[in-house]
């Protein structure tokens, strides 16, 4: 029950991000919980092995490039994604940093 109000706060969250930033369209709630469910399903299986292989780079900038990885992320789900499209990295780091927080605040709201 907790992981299907997450994945729909996730999707919620999808669309303030593309109402707050121009560079991010989602064309409806079923393409924002269809890009919520891939964005959690990269974030959980692919970040990780980008996290380790990328590791010297992200201790040299101390942490910074995590950033980074945030962002490539974020695009790339916007590139195979029909209904989610994010035109460029800053954009993607834009979406990222913002998605971050208000999915976090929003989860947040569960627990209280």
């Amino acid at each position: 029950m907790t992981l299907l109000l997450v994945w729909i706060l996730n999707a919620i969250a999808l669309l303030i991000v593309a109402y707050l930033l121009p560079g991010i369209t989602v064309a409806s709630f079923g393409a924002a919980l269809i890009a919520a469910l891939v964005l959690g399903l990269l974030n959980t299986l692919v970040k990780p092995v980008l996290i380790l292989l990328t590791l010297p780079i992200t201790v040299v900038t101390l942490g910074l490039f995590l950033l980074v990885l945030n962002a490539l992320v974020f695009w790339f789900a916007g590139s195979i994604l029909k209904g989610f499209q994010v035109a460029g990295f800053w954009w993607a780091l834009a979406g990222a940093i913002v998605y971050s927080l208000i999915s976090g605040l929003l989860s947040r709201l569960l627990v209280q």
